[in-house]
């Protein structure tokens, strides 16, 4: 084992807001097999350019100038009831990203006006790219130079299907870097999901309503649509990375692509049938809509309820019974809104806690995929067969048509990530393949069962996003 005093094992499990401050290359690790030594030294990480910060920032600062842009057209044109809608969707949304980085960057406990102060005119994350910029640059320029302050990151890594312990020295300020990206990929979600599914749903129903695409709009729609497909990615990324904490993992180009194309049509495809059936019905589709996210949101406050356990106290060791309920809340309309338009590939557990489920979850995401194709099926029907007043001149057929076959596209690239490009698929006790065979025949070979009954070590490390 390596130890020493002078460096300190970081630990890695703190809340799912503010996890594992990963390091964004895998080290280099020396051949030498797992069973010589319990632990393989790896050689320093490499620090890359950041730029997700920047394509992070990039698309808030797009979104946001684009909808105050449209505020101000539809203000113009006396248009209020629209320019509300976009003005609110923009603010919540603005004001979530920037709880949300103070929350990973914990702020409030620090002496920082300036920081405060952009956070306060809704330009948080402009100055934490900058702040992450001249990071990247203090690192540029002393590369090669060891830092004073290190700390020690231990992870598993499947090497030849064995799983070895890699333990490696991390910089103070490649830590922080690393912060950053995780900041940041939490401020996507919250940007994608509480702020561009809406808003891109509500743009396109008022172009459905209005049958008209200014280029103002249009700017908005796209901005949204791009950042929703960002969100949707990294949802999945940050779902194995919580769920496989102990896990070192790097997603290839391949699996980064079957993610995302399986996110792009299961959410646009979802969204189009969402603004289909509100324009058909009017103001008789908000009850539905409504009881839909509220359905989602309740659910697991009402599973926490009936368990009888008692709300976790680990969130934030700052944080107060109602700091810890805000955060809690705040969570779960998180959860509500990414599992209203897409799967979450996470099971909120709010008496857990890591405040999710690590476990198998195969019937959780079948439930989900099931209920919502009924949904959108049920929903492209009413548009079929009461929208003749929103779509003359296409045919509506054609239109529903395609709308169910993209969505069962999405599920087939979704069932074949986890089938074959899942990185760490040789964990599954059972597989895709395993799943549907039990459901359709009813049953798993005798023969098979009794050779893959799961030891408790293998339970306690198997999960499935």
């Amino acid at each position: 084992m390596v130890g020493s005093s002078e460096h300190q094992t970081t630990t890695h499990r703190t809340s799912t807001m503010d996890r594992v401050y990963e390091i964004p290359e895998e080290p280099n690790v020396d051949p030498v097999s797992p069973l010589e030594e319990d632990v393989i030294r790896g050689a320093n990480p490499r620090f890359t350019f950041p730029f997700g910060i920047l394509f992070s920032t990039f698309l808030y600062c797009g979104e946001a100038a684009s909808a105050l842009y449209m505020v101000r057209i539809y203000r113009k044109n006396n248009e209020t009831y629209w320019m509300m809608y976009t003005f609110f969707f923009f603010m919540f949304s603005s004001i979530m990203v920037q709880l949300t980085l103070i929350f990973v960057h914990r702020d409030l406990a620090k002496d920082k006006p300036l920081s405060l102060f952009m956070h306060l005119i809704l330009l948080g994350p402009v100055i934490r790219c900058l702040e992450a910029m001249i990071k990247y640059l203090m690192l540029w320029k002393k590369e090669g130079q060891e830092e004073p302050y290190v700390s020690l990151t231990r992870k598993k890594m499947l090497i030849d299907k064995e799983e070895v312990l890699i333990e490696w020295e991390v910089g103070h300020s490649i830590r922080t870097l690393a912060m950053h990206r995780n900041a940041y990929k939490r401020m996507s979600q919250i940007q994608a999901f509480l702020g561009s599914v809406p808003q891109l749903t509500y743009q396109l129903y008022v172009t459905l309503i209005s049958a008209e695409v200014p280029l103002g709009r249009a700017v908005l729609m796209v901005f949204s649509l791009v950042s929703v497909t960002y969100g949707a990615t990294l949802c999945n990324m940050l779902a194995i990375q919580i769920k496989y904490d102990d896990y070192k993992i790097r997603l290839g180009p391949l699996e980064v692509l079957c993610i995302t194309i399986w996110r792009t049509l299961e959410i646009t495809s979802r969204l189009v049938i969402l603004v289909l059936f509100s324009a058909t019905l009017k103001l008789k589709a908000v009850p539905f809509l409504v009881l839909n996210f509220l359905i989602i949101l309740f659910e697991p406050w009402i599973k926490f309820w009936r368990s009888g356990a008692q709300m976790p106290n680990n969130i934030e060791k700052n944080f107060s019974r109602v700091g810890t309920l805000v955060v809690l809340i705040s969570i779960t309309v998180l959860y509500a809104g990414i599992n209203f338009s897409c799967w979450s590939a996470l099971q909120l557990r709010l008496a857990d806690r890591d405040l999710v489920d690590k476990g198998q979850n195969w019937g959780h995401m079948g439930l989900h995929y099931s209920v919502r194709l009924v949904e959108n099926v049920i929903m492209v029907l009413v548009f079929k067969f009461f929208g003749v007043k929103v779509l003359l001149n296409y045919c509506h057929s054609l239109i529903a048509v395609q709308l169910i076959i993209a969505y069962l596209i999405s599920i087939g690239f979704m069932l074949l990530f986890f089938q074959y490009l899942h990185p760490l698929r040789s964990l599954f006790t059972h597989n895709v393949i395993d799943y549907l065979h039990c459901v359709c025949c009813h049953r798993i070979p005798q023969g098979r069962a009794e050779n893959s009954e799961p030891s408790f070590e293998a339970e306690t490390r198997q999960s499935v996003v």
